[in-house]
């Protein structure tokens, strides 16, 4: 696996992500994240968002990927709220009555307290959707063979930037920002 070809296709994901919710005034030119947030994805949530969102690629391309922004939001909210109670809760925790399919549903109403017929959900709901179809478009444009392993890898890598994304957009709903700090002499 050609590692740094799929770093690189990370990153013009995450900077593609990143103009078109900045153009859309959902971020502010920065990728607001933390370390616990990333480690979750990593150590513990990706696994399991892969093996479910896999199945929907054929039928939901766009959900399958798209999905993984609202788990990315969930898991800021909760590193904000109660970090030591939720970083530990399973994977399924996630999940809405009817599992994967209405995790998003689940998410914004449940765990980010969103009324799901507000404008602040619609316009959620229509930035996600937009990321989750650029990154459908980034992996197409890579031209790999479907279903082998180069265009999992690209899935997955997807996935992730999705992720960070909608961790992004939570935190930043949450009012946190990157400040310069100036460093006493």
């Amino acid at each position: 696996m050609d590692i740094k070809y799929l770093d690189s296709f990370e990153t013009k994901l995450q900077d593609d992500l990143l103009r078109l919710c900045t153009s859309n005034k959902m971020l502010e030119g920065t990728l607001l994240t933390s370390d616990d947030i990333k480690d979750q994805w990593h150590q513990k949530l990706a696994p399991e968002y892969v093996a479910d969102a896999v199945e929907q690629v054929q039928a939901y391309p766009i959900v399958s990927v798209a999905w993984a922004a609202y788990l990315g939001m969930a898991v800021a909210c909760a590193w904000d709220t109660d970090w030591a109670t939720f970083s530990k809760a399973p994977y399924q925790a996630f999940y809405g009555d009817q599992g994967f399919d209405d995790m998003d549903e689940h998410i914004v109403k449940d765990l980010l307290e969103i009324p799901l017929d507000s404008e602040e959900a619609q316009e959620l709901e229509a930035m996600i959707r937009r990321c989750g179809q650029a990154a459908v478009s980034h992996i197409r444009h890579e031209d790999v063979e479907p279903q082998s392993p180069v265009a999992f890898h690209l899935f997955a890598r997807a996935a992730k930037v999705m992720f960070l994304t909608g961790a992004a957009l939570e935190l930043k709903r949450l009012g946190y920002k990157f400040e310069k700090m100036e460093l006493p002499h």
